[in-house]
């Protein structure tokens, strides 16, 4: 048999880091807004014929492989070439042989929530492949706490609803737990209006939630005033892309960015500050850098008509255009042994 499945990345309008618990428990009404966009992630998964047990491991964008004799070879390991792969079969607990591969079209450290479209995909699969029957929910959950055992520090669930569910929509937080809410804007048009460049590999991917994180739970103030200062702004946002006030959400973004670059220093380089510059002197309404920053991508929004200069403005500040559409559908599964579906 084989299993295919497919997930969308994700833009973040507004909202970021107040995702992850439990930092938006100290900002009531906290929210993320974000859109699932055409970069996507992949995971194939091939059974082996019976009695074969053997399970191997595969991705291409990394050029990484490994092998085990068995799920139980592969639980007993103490270390993985492949983490995240490894650890989500742990979970789904497979019994017979397969070869499961990945392969995504987020550039390293891309900020787009690769590593969590990648890990929607790989449950989706390894569903089907058990017959476990979990919602999109319980693949959102199981990615988010499987992502936090691999880089061994505490992961928000902002990056996994794009993924699942894909369209545009607000990340409700608050105590209990999180719901998404798709808002009804016209998605052609927030599609018409985004541009999305890529600067380069962060030299500490990730570092910079950690840091913001420690600090917020230590008592810095200066975070604490910031990341409220963004809830609100993500709150006016959801409000803002629902109404599809374009005008108003590049308002937003302008604003929430300056914020974000007050709660440290290392979120921006002299790259993304040379391309958002750039961009806006070329008509975009606003950009800011997408997730922890420090490299990776940057995300504009713009008036459709000036797109041209945009993104001509862009490459020559350095980035990289990485061309894209709002993804309506989330995660996409199908196998050889029944027709496409999407639960």
């Amino acid at each position: 048999m084989k299993i295919e499945s497919r997930a969308p990345t994700r833009i973040d309008l507004a909202g970021g880091t107040l995702d992850i618990w439990p930092l938006y428990l100290f900002h009531e009404g906290a929210l993320t807004v974000n859109c699932a966009i055409t970069r996507y992630a992949s995971c194939v998964i091939e059974t082996a014929p019976k009695p074969s047990r053997r399970i191997v491991l595969a991705s291409r964008d990394i050029a990484r492989k490994e092998s085990f004799a068995s799920i139980d070879a592969l639980c007993r390991a103490s270390h993985y070439k492949l983490p995240l792969l490894a650890h989500l079969v742990r979970v789904f607990r497979p019994t017979g042989g397969f070869t499961l591969t990945t392969d995504s079209e987020a550039p390293a450290g891309a900020g787009i929530g690769g590593s969590s479209a990648m890990a929607v995909a790989i449950c989706a699969a390894l569903d089907r492949l058990t017959g476990a029957g979990l919602r999109r929910e319980d693949w959102i959950h199981i990615s988010r706490d499987v992502e936090a055992i691999v880089i061994r520090v505490p992961t928000g669930t902002q990056d996994h609803y794009p993924p699942a569910f894909g369209g545009a929509s607000a990340i409700v937080l608050g105590p209990g737990g999180e719901r998404r809410e798709a808002l009804g804007c016209n998605l052609d048009e927030l599609e018409r209006r985004l541009v999305l460049c890529y600067t380069g590999k962060p030299r500490q991917h990730g570092i910079n939630n950690w840091e913001v994180f420690k600090r917020h739970i230590d008592g810095d103030r200066r975070v604490s005033q910031n990341l409220e200062k963004i809830s609100l702004i993500a709150q006016a946002m959801r409000a803002a892309v629902a109404r599809n006030e374009w005008s108003e959400a590049g308002r937003l973004m302008r604003v929430e960015w300056t914020f974000r670059r007050r709660i440290i220093r290392t979120i921006s380089t002299p790259r993304i500050d040379r391309v958002i510059a750039s961009a806006r002197r070329h008509g975009a309404l606003a950009g800011k850098v997408c997730g922890a920053g420090g490299g990776g991508c940057v995300t504009l929004l713009i008036e459709p008509e000036a797109r041209e200069r945009i993104e001509s403005a862009v490459v020559a500040a350095g980035a990289k255009l990485l061309p894209l559409q709002v993804d309506r559908r989330g995660v996409f599964l199908k196998s050889d042994a029944e027709d496409s579906s999407n639960r």
